[in-house]
């Protein structure tokens, strides 16, 4: 029989690398895990056990949630299982050289009717249940070309519950499952950092799953979860990864079922000891200081536990996911609705059943506190309850068997249950079936400025009834063009029909570029001509009430555009919600043009109480010794008031007025000489995030509204300015030294000839830096505007909205793939 690791073990010399030798392992598991490798470049090693061996594949850009990313996957030696552990550095010269982390890990099984032998059919389609990577992905082998040597694949997110708009798992999953470290940190040799030391990066939840593990194993063993002492001198208990839910069509029924509102916020497992509470997010990271407020609450309870709960906000008495973030930024008012209860005074309760769980932890949280609520429940009757929470307009419902144990990671032992939208949308083609009678989907649209706009694909929901009144009309209504512009892709091989029927369909949500996601068919609507079927959605984003009086609105402030300043302060008003949480209580400093922007524009950052009540004073001692008062706004009167001063840009400080001395945010600037397009800009800002990410900091891109790109990492407010300025200089330093013909990291316009200047200087006390969402003084109107590391590599302007684009910036912010911009629990390396 042929060694499947002959090829592995030829390549290695075991006397030099560290890597395991290849021998053939007993065994059927069905462990998976992902190395990054940064070999001749960064890729990510995806492995699946099969056979005894791992299967493996180098995904050149790394794993996406995106079910629209295709990424290239190419086939690679299998590997031994041993492998699956390896973690360290391949010595420079040997066959793959260079640093390697164990980035993710976990079970996997094909879907149902499925088996690993279709892999040799060139087609596999499986099911991950790891700590990063989840539900459904697809792999397709790619037709060889002559003389490839290795085979092509491509590896692909199928769009379910797990799926995501945006390919930030890889952006910001930067550290080793295993041990914690960054890159750089494992290439260096260091240590893995020890728990509880209040480290930057998540921590590897009680020793995580073992790779190899079976998939029914329970994670993770108790003896590696350290429980605080019966006695006296209790310590926090350390995190574990939190149960998660699997999403359902419909709710189950039966009295062992326990239901609970499915809230909208973040989900906690905070410690407690000795008066003290420690809040984790579910990846891990701790959040005490974004909630202090709950974390003193819970101190006040007795004895020691680990309780799991979610965070959330209220607006017009509903849990609202924007207003938490603003209150998160802001310091407002937050809830921790608490359902479960794991450790109490040094005993394991994961064991006992979720009734006698929730029982203590009742007694333990006594009478509910503004901060801190017991989570109430209904046994049984969990379809009332649904129906009850959808009529109020409610995510939905969360059920739980009443008699199941605790355990980490997604089961069916809690379920979620989501209410969907429903509207009216035109149906503008379908596209054949090659199963069934009648068609495979329809394409359907809504009608906006005198046109159609493709809204994707409707494929469920259909009966046999359906398919034979259906089929027929759609016959009748065939054309030969399309009536809708759509992604060539997506509507390969469709049949056209004139926009005549109009169709009701519910959906789970539209994402942030318009598309309905898990749509199904309710019925034909005759009651409704195709021509006034719009897009409801844009109903749900009002401005916020202003009251500020704003004076000469018909003033033209962009001549080339005929921008007006009424225009522009309702712009502010209406983008005040996803504005404020990044520039509310930061000092602000303002460009004013009272005359519009073609006229005298200057900067201003003190305020001597013209601005009105609605613009905000802090004292800030200068460099002098002297006080002065910089401005600062927190709502969208603020923000109004600005404009009407004749304000049109909002530059804000790297730190908030509540810690004015300890920035949250570090700004790099890429500057370009005016012979450089935005191409390389791009190119300069990816080279960034990768240096950023070697040293283990997310970060972010913000379209200046001129000509560069700002990357932007968040911090939690810990350093204070003289550490964060010689951090970004260093490291500035470090870029132009590195590539002296690429970047310059000094201001002299002479030494910039063709090259990006690396504008580090941001990051000092009392510089600023744009502000999302904030109006350039530029002709045409453009905005600083947030966007996705995958988005930027297309767009070829760092100008692409305006204020004229409010609505569609406003779906952008509000929808799944943006969510979390700029939100990263960090502190500043070693450099």
């Amino acid at each position: 029989m042929t060694d499947p690791l002959a090829r592995y073990n030829a390549k290695r010399d075991f006397t030099r690398t560290a890597e395991p030798a290849g021998t053939l392992a007993p065994g059927k598991g069905n462990s998976f895990m992902v190395q990054k490798h940064y070999a001749t470049r960064l890729h990510w090693d995806f492995r699946l056990e099969i056979d005894g061996v791992l299967k493996s594949w180098a995904v050149t850009r790394g794993p996406s949630l995106d079910p629209a990313e295709k990424r290239l996957a190419v086939r690679t030696e299998d590997h031994p299982l041993s492998y699956a552990t390896f973690e360290g550095v391949i010595p420079a010269g040997e066959y793959g050289g260079g640093t390697v982390m164990l980035w993710d890990r976990g079970t996997w099984a094909p879907i149902a009717g499925k088996s690993a032998k279709d892999l040799e059919k060139g087609h596999l389609h499986f099911v991950l249940n790891g700590e990063r990577m989840r539900g459904e992905w697809l792999l397709i082998r790619l037709k060889g070309r002559p003389r490839e040597k290795r085979e092509n694949w491509l590896l692909r997110k199928i769009d379910d519950a797990e799926a995501g708009g945006t390919d930030t798992l890889v952006e910001e999953a930067l550290t080793s499952i295993a041990t914690g470290r960054t890159m750089a940190e494992i290439a260096e040799g260091k240590d893995p950092p020890l728990q509880g030391e209040g480290d930057r990066r998540p921590k590897a939840g009680g020793g995580g799953v073992s790779p190899l593990a079976s998939r029914d194993t329970p994670p993770p063993p108790r003896d590696a979860r350290r429980s605080p002492s019966p006695s006296g001198g209790r310590s926090l208990a350390d995190f574990i990864p939190p149960q998660l839910c699997t999403l359902v069509d419909s709710v189950p029924t039966g009295s062992n079922w326990l239901h609970e509102i499915k809230y909208d916020g973040y989900r906690a497992i905070i410690a407690l000891a000795d008066g003290k509470a420690k809040v984790f997010t579910r990846n891990g990271l701790d959040w005490t200081d974004k909630f202090a407020h709950i974390a003193a609450a819970i101190g006040t309870l007795p004895g020691s536990a680990l309780i799991d709960g979610e965070i959330v906000a209220f607006k017009n008495d509903k849990p609202d996911f924007a207003t938490l973030k603003d209150a998160i930024s802001t310091g407002g008012a937050m809830t921790f609705f608490a359902f479960d209860l794991l450790h109490q005074n040094g005993e394991d309760l994961t064991d006992l059943p979720l009734t006698a769980r929730k029982e203590r932890l009742r007694a333990l949280l006594g009478d509910d506190r503004d901060a801190v609520r017991f989570s109430e429940h209904v046994t049984g009757s969990g379809e009332a309850l649904f129906e009850q929470m959808c009529a109020e307009g409610l995510e939905g419902i969360v059920s739980k068997r009443a008699d199941a144990p605790y355990r980490s990671g997604r089961s069916k032992a809690w379920l979620k249950a989501k209410c969907i939208a429903r509207q009216e949308f035109v149906i503008l083609g379908w596209q054949p079936s090659t199963k069934r009678r009648g068609f495979a989907s329809l394409l359907v649209g809504v009608r906006e400025g005198g046109t159609y706009v493709y809204r994707g694909k409707v494929g469920t929901g259909f009966t046999q009834a359906i398919f034979d009144d259906l089929t027929p009309r759609l016959d009748r209504l065939a054309r030969k063009t399309a009536p809708v512009e759509a992604p060539r892709a997506a509507v390969r091989g469709a049949r056209w029909v004139t926009p005549k029927l109009v169709a009701e369909i519910a959906y789970a949500e539209i994402t942030p570029d318009g598309m309905l996601r898990h749509a199904s068919f309710i019925g034909l609507r005759g009651d409704k001509p195709a021509d006034e079927v719009v897009d409801e959605r844009t109903a749900d984003t009002p401005a916020p009430a202003v009251t500020i009086k704003v004076s000469s609105r018909d003033r033209v402030i962009f001549p080339e555009s005929d921008v007006t300043k009424g225009e522009l302060a309702d712009y502010y008003a209406a983008v005040a919600g996803i504005m404020l949480p990044v520039t509310g209580h930061r000092p602000v400093s303002l460009v004013r043009c009272p005359q519009g922007r073609a006229r005298a524009c200057f900067f201003q950052k003190h305020d001597a109480g013209s601005f009105g009540t609605a613009v905000h004073q802090v004292p800030v001692r200068e460099k002098d010794g002297s006080t002065e008062n910089y401005l600062w706004v927190d709502d969208a009167d603020g923000l109004v008031a600005c404009v009407q001063m004749g304000s049109i840009e909002f530059h804000g400080w790297g730190s908030r007025v509540e810690t004015l001395e300890r920035p949250d945010r570090l700004v790099f600037d890429l500057d370009p000489d005016e012979g450089l397009g935005f191409a390389e800009t791009k190119k300069a800002a990816e080279h960034l995030k990768e240096q950023l990410a070697e040293l283990g900091l997310t970060s972010f891109p913000l379209l200046s509204g001129g000509k560069g790109v700002h990357v932007v990492v968040p911090l939690t407010p810990q350093a204070e300015w003289p550490a964060v300025k010689d951090f970004a200089s260093r490291f500035a330093q470090a870029l132009a030294q590195a590539e002296p013909d690429r970047f310059v990291a000094t201001m002299a316009k002479a030494k910039r000839k063709g090259r990006i200047f690396i504008d580090w200087l941001r990051n000092q006390r009392g510089s600023t830096a744009i502000m999302p969402y904030s109006a350039r003084a530029r002709a045409g109107a453009p905005v600083a505007a947030p966007v996705l590391w995958t988005e930027l590599r297309d767009l070829d302007t760092a100008a692409r909205w305006g204020v004229r684009d409010v609505g569609e910036l406003l779906n952008r912010a509000n929808g799944r793939s943006l969510a979390g911009w700029g939100v990263a629990d960090q502190v500043l390396p070693d450099l």
